[in-house]
């Protein structure tokens, strides 16, 4: 997925926090699961950057605080509901005039023999990792094709490209991300609409608190939040669109798109 230079958007991130105070002046970030983890550091990061940044979540406690600390502006949303991606788009807009940058972190899990899994659980998993990032692309697309420059970023994960056992619900979830990441790239070559896809093994978060299961394999071992936002960041301000973390990851994700029976011996055997 490499894109073309002429694909850049026309306005580019300030690098520092002497940019611009006037909010008209500055790069507009909307970011989802912006109260916790990957969303906050990247939130964080990008505000530091100088970016104007929407804050969504569920925790309105944590996203005021993050919007004090920041200077953005908390806009708390249940993107598990189907009419929650229309909402904060809405808000988002009427806020702001416009999104330049879309980062997509909001996802859910659950780990478990599938049959066991929680018709509810599955429900939420669908609507956050899959829909509600749809959802959102498709009513914040139009804006940025108008003004012919954007970012679409998408919080991917390596259950979404070789799978895992007993993940099989949020593997499914991430691997339809991808697949929209991939397509949606091709189609929006040289509109000047970017579409970045990150993918990141094992984080630690209170993603693995949230799903009910605390992470348990020795392998990958768990990277910090802000490594995972200071990938993020690099898709926005560069050409770079699929990223892993760490990126040794890439490795066994193309392994196992080259030769899956070799992949899943190499599973079996080593976790």
């Amino acid at each position: 997925m490499a894109e073309e230079p002429h694909s850049r958007p026309r306005r580019s991130a300030p690098q520092d926090s002497t940019s611009p105070a006037d909010p008209a002046d500055r790069p507009v970030a909307l970011i989802t699961g912006a109260s916790s983890g990957i969303g906050l550091a990247t939130a964080v990061r990008l505000a530091g950057a100088g970016w104007h940044t929407l804050l969504s979540g569920t925790d309105r406690a944590r996203l005021d605080e993050l919007a004090d600390r920041t200077g953005g502006r908390a806009l708390p949303e249940d993107l598990s509901k189907p009419d929650g991606a229309a909402r904060l788009a809405e808000a988002a807009l009427a806020e702001a005039g416009r999104v330049d940058a879309l980062i997509a972190s909001a996802g859910l899990g659950w780990r478990g023999p599938y049959a066991r899994t929680p018709s509810d659980t599955l429900d939420r998993m669908i609507e956050v990792n899959l829909a509600a990032p749809l959802r959102l692309v498709r009513l914040l697309l139009p804006g940025m094709l108008e003004r012919r420059h954007g970012r679409i970023v998408l919080l991917g994960s390596m259950a979404g490209q070789v799978g895992v056992r007993e993940e099989s619900g949020y593997a499914a979830t991430k691997g339809g991300l991808t697949m929209f990441a991939e397509s949606l790239w091709y189609e929006l070559r040289g509109t000047g609409v970017g579409v970045r896809l990150v993918l990141p093994g094992a984080v630690d978060t209170p993603f693995f608190d949230r799903r009910g299961t605390p992470y348990q394999r020795e392998r990958p071992r768990p990277v910090t939040a802000e490594r995972v936002a200071e990938t993020v960041v690099a898709t926005i301000t560069t050409e770079r669109d699929r990223l892993y973390v760490p990126q040794w990851l890439g490795f066994p994700a193309r392994v196992h798109g080259a030769a899956p029976g070799v992949f899943r011996r190499m599973a079996a055997r080593f976790g």
